[in-house]
């Protein structure tokens, strides 16, 4: 999982993705940001386009938003490039959707973050509005508090069902509740073994009140990684963070070397985990990244 703002350019982007897929890793999916929490402001290469160039120049891997604030486009517009991009890339697209939360991008660019229940409740019409469109060719009329369609169709049609929704985030009020409904993959945010087992028995209970099956909503999660093929690598990058281990670990960061980290994902497992997506914050350490693929992947 790539940070798209933390100094994302076309090189780096071309350099990663064929490398990602080269490595074997499942997927790639990257952050939908236009600037940093906090300054210095770095590039960033915009979602869409940098996902169309991953449609066309990969052949095996799934990518996506990982997630795309609703708060940025008009959900006609999200299921539109995403139907898109899902069919140039035959069907590869996994489209995440979030509510968004960062106050510095939304204010310096002039986008309206809203209160948290008003925020929600665009998030849950966006989502809506985004299902509706791709499950039936019908025309949709929709009237709600922050989004209004009239006899609005989505042509060419998607593939049937349209991309698969992951919806992101950990609220066990709303968040929850809007995944059980209408996700294909809930997507958790930097939990442990603990806390994310008793996010998922909640989401297990919700589904049941909806008479899904707990199968059909597939359990991902996205978090921090410390990664080295050594205990001094791993020390090193400690200190340039000034965090320790277990500060790390607790808030559900992986940290280790290719035996704990290994370690560290089948706990995470064992509590009902299905794909984990790792940040990788240094865009150019690709030796890394390969080190990651050769050491972790064949044993999980």
């Amino acid at each position: 999982m790539i940070e798209g703002q933390n100094g994302l350019t076309w090189p780096r982007w071309q350099r990663i993705a064929p490398l990602v897929e080269d490595l074997g890793f499942a997927g790639l999916y990257r952050s939908d940001h236009f600037t940093n929490a906090g300054p210095p402001d770095r590039e960033s290469l915009e979602l869409w386009t940098s996902l169309t160039w991953v449609a066309t120049y990969t052949r095996r891997i799934r990518f996506g938003p990982l997630v795309t604030p609703c708060s940025f486009r008009h959900p006609m517009m999200t299921a539109r490039m995403a139907a898109a991009v899902d069919e140039l890339s035959g069907g590869r697209l996994v489209l995440g959707m979030g509510a968004g939360w960062q106050e510095r991008e939304h204010t310096n660019y002039g986008f309206d973050l809203l209160p948290i229940r008003d925020r929600m409740q665009r998030f849950k019409e966006s989502v809506q509005i985004v299902t509706a469109l791709f499950s039936s060719p019908d025309p949709l009329t929709f009237t709600g508090r922050h989004y209004r369609l009239r006899d609005a169709v989505l042509l060419p049609r998607p593939r049937p069902g349209g991309p698969p929704i992951l919806v992101g985030g950990n609220g066990p009020t709303r968040t929850l509740p809007l995944a059980s409904r209408y996700a294909v993959e809930w997507n958790a945010t930097l939990q442990t073994p603990e806390s994310f087992r008793r996010l998922t028995s909640r989401l297990d209970a919700l589904l049941a009140r909806r008479d899904r099956p707990p199968a059909s909503v597939a359990r991902s999660m996205m978090t921090g990684l410390v990664f080295g093929t050594s205990a001094a690598e791993v020390r090193e990058k400690l200190e340039r963070r000034g965090r320790s281990r277990e500060e790390l670990r607790g808030r559900g960061v992986l940290v280790g070397t290719p035996e704990e980290i290994i370690a560290q994902l089948r706990e995470l497992s064992a509590v009902g985990l299905q794909r984990i997506m790792l940040q990788w914050l240094d865009l150019d350490d690709l030796r890394g990244l390969r080190a990651l693929a050769e050491t972790v992947l064949p044993h999980v």
